[in-house]
């Protein structure tokens, strides 16, 4: 038994050393082995393997004689502050991390595994993509592996980290995952390689121009989180679990109330300027009414017009979508839209009470967001707000104007509660507009019309524009104080920790995709 029990160590080391000039290699390339990842990751001591010996069995070109143990991904479960995980490494030290059959079946294990005990699954991707030697059977473990990112959807979180090269097919499961990281430099994603793409168009580009982590934070948005290297990436991914449940079932974490219900923030006045059409930046008012001035940003990059955080409100979770004055006015447009859908229903989902800042001029004017389809786009945005069963609390910071307002969580669609600021403008568009519109042939003939406008106006904005003319009608449910922001936000919030509403009965929605 001794000799068996030696044998056994020495073979588990040797596994878990790898071959030492590809490691070695990795090294080179500033990358960490999949080992050293998962201890950057999980609690030290806490990692459980399976099927460590696995092998493949195929007998494709280049394979007879070389049946590596792990077939290139370690695979298992542990733990990230005591709570329950399981995880994926791909081994780009073997066979340079691509994907056969047997590769493909430990992830669905660990997958399966995920779903049926109600924990998070994490990715770490780092792949050349499908194994050629064994065909077919490879494209059909992606498939597995996309199936079973469905079936996780809204169920448990799904996390992706790239953290070298994720290529072809493989590309699908980051786009199917809730949350997607990749670190500069490191990470590059695409469906066809800059050979195919050179072969096919001419188009001479390279890896990180085709790929790369900042091509996917600003330009494409697959990527939520974008980091410099490896330590601080998977330190985030650590900090991102802090703020989700484990499952659809459960409650994210909680911190014990710190005394929001009656904390005033004064600065909320001062920072947001009373003139409609000045710019501000709204995650500093995010700052104000969150815990500790704390909130994660997600797509930080990417449609920087709408932010979208997780953060702590009075301990609790909760998703914050608002409008950003600093960007195209805060405006909505495609991007926007497609960027707060998706966050609103990650939220619901998941249980996560949102919270909307409203300070929207509309959607985004012109022909080249018509022809890209913002109706549909928007429609998406809509669709999202009125689906969710989650506590909503909007609060209407300056400006709402037409259709943006009814999408940004108004009562019309659905809000618990609905606050505002002594500044709102809620209308169907500004004053000076709405002149325009109709008194077009008044202002023609006017012997004034500069001054007829701004008499107009005035009156305008005084019928229908003023601060309390929207609660008048039962569609604001309070108009108050700005610094009081953090303290009525937080009263909502408990006041709608029990809300339940049933989904309708039907197999689901179509959402205008």
């Amino acid at each position: 038994m001794r000799s068996i029990r030696e044998q056994r160590a020495r073979l588990s080391e040797r596994i878990a050393a790898g071959e030492r000039e590809a490691v070695q290699r990795q090294h080179r390339q500033g990358k960490r082995t999949a080992r050293e990842r998962l201890e950057l990751l999980l609690d030290e001591g806490s990692f459980t393997e399976i099927e460590m010996y696995r092998r493949h069995q195929a007998e494709g070109p280049k394979l007879s004689g070389q049946r590596p143990y792990t077939d290139g991904v370690v695979a298992g479960s542990g733990t990230v502050d005591g709570r329950r995980v399981f995880v994926y490494a791909q081994d780009f030290t073997v066979f340079g991390g691509s994907l056969g059959q047997a590769h493909a079946a430990k992830i669905h294990k660990v997958m399966d595994l995920a779903i049926a005990t109600g924990a998070p699954i994490i990715g770490l991707n780092d792949s050349g993509g499908a194994r050629i030697q064994e065909g077919v059977t490879a494209l059909d473990g992606y498939g597995g592996i996309f199936r079973r990112n469905v079936a996780a959807s809204g169920v448990v979180p799904q996390i992706s980290v790239v953290l070298g090269p994720c290529a072809g097919g493989a590309a699908y499961s980051p786009a199917l995952a809730d949350f997607t990281f990749m670190v500069r430099e490191t990470s590059q994603m695409y469906l066809t390689g800059p050979d195919v793409v050179a072969t096919v168009t001419g188009e001479r580009v390279g890896h990180e121009e085709l790929g790369g982590a900042d091509v996917h934070a600003r330009r494409s948005g697959v990527a939520a989180f974008v980091y410099e290297d490896e330590e601080s990436c998977l330190a985030e991914v650590r900090y991102l679990l802090s703020l989700l449940p484990a499952n659809n079932l459960e409650d994210p974490p909680s911190y014990p109330p710190c005394g929001a219900t009656t904390d005033e923030r004064p600065r909320l006045a001062e920072i947001v300027p009373v003139e409609p059409n000045k710019p501000y930046d709204m995650r500093a008012v995010l700052a104000e009414l969150v815990d500790d001035g704390e909130f994660m940003e997600v797509q930080e990059d990417w449609a920087g017009n709408v932010v979208c955080a997780l953060a702590r409100i009075d301990g609790q979770v909760v998703g914050v979508v608002g409008n950003q004055p600093l960007v195209l006015a805060g405006v909505l447009d495609i991007a926007a839209s497609e960027k707060a859908a998706r966050f609103v229903r990650f939220c619901d989902a998941f249980g996560i009470p949102l919270v909307t800042l409203v300070d929207v001029p509309g959607f985004l004017p012109g022909t080249e967001q018509e022809y890209g389809g913002i109706i549909r786009h928007g429609a998406k945005l809509l669709y999202a707000y009125c689906e969710a069963t989650v506590p909503r609390v909007q609060v209407i910071v300056r400006k709402a104007y037409g259709g943006a307002y009814i999408v940004m969580d108004s009562r019309s669609i659905g809000t618990d509660v609905s606050l505002a600021w002594p500044t709102n403008e809620i209308a169907v568009m500004g004053a000076q507009g709405a002149v325009n519109v109709l008194f077009r042939k008044e202002l023609a003939t006017a012997a004034d019309p500069e001054g007829l406008r701004a008499e107009l106006a005035a009156d305008y904005t005084d019928r229908l524009v003023h601060p309390y003319h929207t609660a008048e009608r039962g569609l604001v449910d309070d108009v108050i104080d700005p610094a009081q922001t953090r303290s009525a936000v937080a009263r909502a919030l408990a006041m709608l920790c029990g809300k339940r509403r049933p989904a309708p009965q039907r197999k689901h929605g179509n959402i205008p995709l």
